[in-house]
């Protein structure tokens, strides 16, 4: 899994200067709208750790009546972009590996966010890297992610699947690159089962191209 774990963090580096044209297309921008309107509210209030934030995209929409957000990637590439938006006061950066968040010290907070991260998690390392993120959430945290439906004819059509179970995309980029990615598609029973005994009152949220998942720790 090292490897697919590499692939991933290079490709995302070189995607960075294009990466949200996929926010572009036309058929989702009223999901993109309901999830942008939604976010903030869950975090009003809270001290919130972002996990791989790359370009930005849902930063500001989160981190607008946060008390504090910690947006981090390892990627300097996406952060970059992201940093040189309008952003909220209550903003942060870090330079942070997602899958130990060795990092962040002893820090610990009472929200998490992560956009279209799950699908990219191998699905042998998911539920030691939500035990990871867990350990850094308080009791009461709110956890918000969200993430990719597979449409047929908006989405990359699916490459291959592995022994574990996890689907594959091909994609160019405009250097001429081809890249095999990692890109799973949970339903919602399965990704509530991940989860595991801390989360309560999970809500799964459907729209015509994406999901977005919600729950607190105990």
């Amino acid at each position: 899994m090292s490897n697919v774990v590499a692939d991933m963090q290079d490709y995302y580096a070189r995607r960075a200067q294009i990466y949200e044209r996929v926010y572009h297309k036309p058929e989702r921008q009223a999901d993109l709208r309901a999830m942008e309107a939604g976010l903030p509210a869950p975090f009003a209030g809270r001290r919130v750790l972002e996990v791989a934030c790359g370009t930005g995209w849902w930063t500001p929409h989160g981190a607008r009546d946060a008390i504090s957000w910690l947006a981090t990637d390892v990627n300097p590439e996406t952060t970059a972009i992201a940093k040189a938006k309008p952003l909220p006061a209550a903003v942060r950066f870090a330079t942070v590996d997602a899958y130990a968040l060795a990092e962040l010290g002893d820090a610990r907070f009472d929200g998490a966010f992560a956009g279209f991260w799950w699908s990219h998690v191998p699905l042998a390392l998911l539920p030691g890297w939500l035990k990871t993120l867990h350990a850094r959430l308080e009791p009461g945290a709110r956890v918000v992610m969200l993430d990719n439906l597979y449409v047929e004819g908006s989405s990359t059509p699916l490459s291959r699947h592995d022994a574990d179970g996890n689907s594959y995309q091909r994609r160019r980029l405009d250097d001429g690159s081809t890249h095999e990615v990692l890109k799973n598609f949970p339903t919602r029973d399965e990704a509530i089962a991940m989860l595991g005994p801390r989360a309560r009152a999970c809500q799964w949220i459907e729209h015509a191209h994406y999901w977005v998942l919600s729950y607190e720790l105990n």
